[in-house]
């Protein structure tokens, strides 16, 4: 299993799918806040929705291509950061999500320290990318820092409710990584 304890008030657990109503009523709460930037939302309409995309990256997981995790804090559901990996490139992408009563308390920002030492240290891989939306300035927020680089711009790259979203790429090395730990 997987968890990783940030601090007295913050943890991330893996999900399954016991934890698809939580998600869902999450999700359900949120639904205008998060439409904006994933396309998912919309498509996601029953606990059985939700219960389906758990199972799917349950199966991620037991193959080694990815964990998804609740991040749960003072006991609560808040949000979800998901690692997907590419095992032959020893890579991988975190995406991310808040419910927007939890924002502005840094949890994010831990969450995502947490999953690029978990990728780096105990995965073993070499590269992590974050991508974010240009005009997403609180996701764009998370990787400047944590020290990640811009690396590019993939135009016209993501759906969102306002239409294709180019998409800002961030890069972190884990020799950078172990560099800005030590430092």
């Amino acid at each position: 299993m997987f968890k990783h304890v940030i601090d007295g008030e913050t943890e991330l657990r893996l999900l399954e799918p016991r934890h698809a109503s939580e998600l869902f009523a999450l999700v359900d709460q949120n639904r205008e806040h998060l439409r904006r930037w994933l396309p998912w939302v919309d498509a996601t309409k029953t606990v059985d929705d939700s219960r389906r995309f758990l199972l799917r990256q349950l199966r991620a997981f037991a193959q080694t291509l990815g964990v998804t995790a609740g991040i749960w804090y003072k006991g609560q559901l808040a949000g979800v950061i998901g690692l997907h990996v590419r095992p032959l490139s020893r890579r991988a992408e975190i995406g991310y999500w808040l419910g927007e009563a939890f924002q502005g308390k840094g949890l994010m920002t831990k969450a995502c320290r947490a999953m690029v030492t978990y990728a780096f240290e105990e995965l073993k891989l070499h590269r992590v990318e974050i991508h974010c939306a240009v005009n997403n300035a609180r996701s764009r927020a998370i990787p400047e820092r944590l020290g990640f680089q811009q690396e590019g711009v993939l135009r016209e790259a993501a759906w969102t409710s306002a239409g294709f979203e180019d998409l800002i790429v961030y890069g972190l090395l884990a020799r950078e990584w172990s560099d800005s730990a030590s430092a």
